[in-house]
């Protein structure tokens, strides 16, 4: 493959990872070293404009998958081709034109934002960090993304911290979409919120992949929540993916055990909620 810069059109995957493998060194007593594997051998590829939901268990290495996707950890071995370019082993510099392509999501929006800032602040701070646009382009950008995600002008001088759950993912959106990234990589962006905004983000994000032929890496545990949003589900279970397909076949025919217990789980705490709440099945 060549080595273009930027990501290309869509005669290849927008995203194709081959052998991705990450592992950590923890130190135990008496001074010895265990490597913990992370992620061993991850392969997937995601077409231009669709979305594939990287899924499981707390400590499966979906988000260390996740992070190294992204590149703010480096792999230890395997391939992330974007395009016609490898950026796993691409350094500081060379990533540079990459880092505006792919932007990331936070399950804890508010750890990524300055708490000094305000919204606008919040938007306009990639711009300003990549060089991008005079100062009049950039006001105007960030007043057209706070309508598109759903925030109101009136609210572009409020700090973060007086936003709600639900705007605080609006805002990152927001501000992920400021540089016109390719692929949006959301790590555990949805739980945490009521089921109404939870809805709401859904639709958002469903909306905004058609407006701006957005790629999706969606990381979860919510085998349901990301069926509304994905085209591919992979499921993941201690560093290895045990089963993907297309999301239909994934949920109604769950193949590995693994994918059978996060359906499973998924229900009792749907069926339990609802208990909760006083409605019947």
């Amino acid at each position: 493959m060549g080595t273009d810069a930027g990501i290309v059109g869509n005669s290849l995957p927008l995203m194709r990872v081959c052998g991705l493998t990450k592992s950590y060194t923890r130190r135990r007593v008496w001074r010895k070293h265990i490597d913990i594997d992370a992620v061993r051998g991850v392969n997937f590829e995601i077409p231009a404009a669709k979305t594939l939901a990287l899924v499981g268990r707390s400590g499966s290495g979906k988000s260390t998958a996740a992070r190294c996707v992204a590149r703010l950890e480096k792999p230890d071995a395997g391939e992330i081709w974007v395009g016609g370019t490898d950026i796993a082993r691409l350094r500081h510099r060379e990533l540079l034109p990459f880092r505006a392509e792919i932007q990331m999501i936070f399950q804890d929006s508010i750890t990524s934002m300055n708490p000094r800032f305000s919204a606008a602040q919040i938007i306009e701070e990639p711009m300003l960090i990549q060089q991008q646009g005079s100062k009049t382009e950039r006001r105007s950008r960030v007043k057209g993304l706070m309508s598109e995600v759903g925030l109101s002008a009136d609210s572009a001088k409020r700090s973060v911290m007086e936003f709600s759950g639900g705007q605080r993912q609006r805002l990152a959106l927001a501000r992920a979409l400021a540089l016109q990234p390719k692929l949006l990589v959301l790590d555990e962006a949805l739980p945490g919120l009521d089921l109404s905004t939870e809805a709401q983000i859904v639709n958002l994000l469903l909306d905004l992949q058609v407006a701006h032929s957005l790629t999706y890496l969606v990381i979860s545990h919510d085998l349901p929540l990301v069926a509304r949003l994905a085209d591919t589900i992979a499921v993941i279970s201690a560093g290895k993916i045990v089963e993907q397909g297309a999301t239909a076949q994934v949920i109604s025919s769950p193949s590995h055990p693994e994918t059978k217990a996060l359906l499973a789980s998924a229900t009792v705490f749907q069926k339990n909620y609802a208990d909760l709440l006083g409605v019947s099945g």
